[in-house]
C-alpha cells in the first residue's frame, strides 16, 4: 500500500491502477498533517514526509515518486508512536534529501538516490557550459554559490572559460577569472587555451584582457618564488648550528 501511494496509485507489483490521483493527493495530505497523532506537527517539521503510525508499533512512510516504507517496533512513546520508527525516519532524512523542503540542487551534504552520480555531474557540466556560452552571468553566479567546481570541462576538455572567450562574453570571462579563480591557461584536447579561442574568433577585447591577465599572473608567480626563496634563505641563516661531538679526553 505504501508503494502504491508513492507510485501515484499504480501498484508496482501488478502495474494496475487501483487509486485515482485525487485520492492519492488527499490521503498523502492527511498523512502529512495528522498521521502521527499529536506529534504530526513536529514530524512534518523534522521529517517532512507523509506517514501514518499505529499503536501496535507499526509505521507507514511514503516518499512520493520514490518508494514506500513500513517499519514495526512495538515500544511506543507517550504520544503512541513507535520510538524506533520515528528515529529511523529522522535518520533517513538526515542522510538523504527526502524532506519535502530539502533543496534538490543545493543540499550538497545529503545524498540523492534519485539521480545517478555521473548523470548529476554530466547535467551540471552541460548547464555550466551552456550558461557560459550564452553569456548568462547570473546563472554562472548561481552555479558558484551552489558550490560547483567552475573549472569543470566536457569530454573535449573545454571549460566555461573556453566558451565564454570564444563567444565574446567579456563579463563572463571576468567573472570566471576574478570571482571563481579558474585557471586561465587550461587547454582542451586540441591544445587550445581560452586565449587561443578568443584569437580564433576575433574577440579583440577578450584577447587584450586575457593577455593582460596572463602577464599579471607571471609577475605574481615570480614574486611568490622570490618571497619563497628569501624565506628559505632566512630560515637557513636562523637555524642553530648543531654542536659537534666532544671527543676530548676526560681530565
Amino acid at each position: 500500500m505504501a508503494a502504491t501511494l508513492a507510485n501515484g496509485g499504480i501498484c508496482p507489483v501488478t502495474e494496475e491502477k487501483v487509486l485515482k490521483p485525487d485520492a492519492i493527493r488527499d490521503v498523502l495530505s492527511l498523512m502529512h498533517s495528522c498521521g502521527m497523532y499529536d506529534y504530526s506537527g513536529q514530524f512534518a517539521f523534522k521529517v517532512g514526509l507523509p506517514a501514518k503510525s499505529g499503536v501496535s508499533g507499526g509505521m507507514m512512510i511514503v516518499i512520493p515518486n520514490v518508494m514506500g516504507i513500513c517499519t514495526w517496533s512495538p515500544p511506543l512513546d507517550k504520544l503512541g508512536n513507535s520510538v524506533r520508527g520515528v528515529q529511523f525516519c529522522e535518520e533517513l532524512v538526515r542522510v538523504f534529501n527526502f524532506h519535502r523542503y530539502d533543496n534538490l540542487k543545493h543540499a550538497t551534504n545529503k545524498k540523492d538516490p534519485r539521480r545517478h552520480k555521473y548523470e548529476t555531474k554530466g547535467l551540471s557540466i552541460v548547464n555550466l557550459l551552456f550558461s557560459a556560452a550564452s553569456g548568462d552571468v547570473a546563472a554562472l553566479r548561481r552555479h558558484k554559490l551552489s558550490g560547483m567546481d567552475m573549472s569543470l570541462s566536457d569530454y573535449d576538455g573545454r571549460t566555461a572559460l573556453h566558451l565564454a572567450a570564444a563567444e565574446g562574453h567579456l563579463d563572463c570571462v571576468t567573472f570566471l577569472l576574478e570571482q571563481c579563480n579558474v585557471p586561465h591557461d587550461k587547454k582542451d584536447r586540441w591544445g587550445n587555451a581560452p586565449l587561443d579561442e578568443a584569437k580564433t574568433f576575433g574577440r579583440v577585447q577578450i584577447v587584450e584582457y586575457l593577455s593582460k591577465w596572463a602577464e599579471e599572473r607571471k609577475v605574481d608567480e615570480a614574486c611568490e618564488q622570490l618571497e619563497a626563496s628569501k624565506t628559505e634563505e632566512k630560515q637557513k641563516k636562523n637555524k642553530p648550528e648543531t654542536p659537534s661531538d666532544d671527543t676530548s679526553p676526560l681530565p
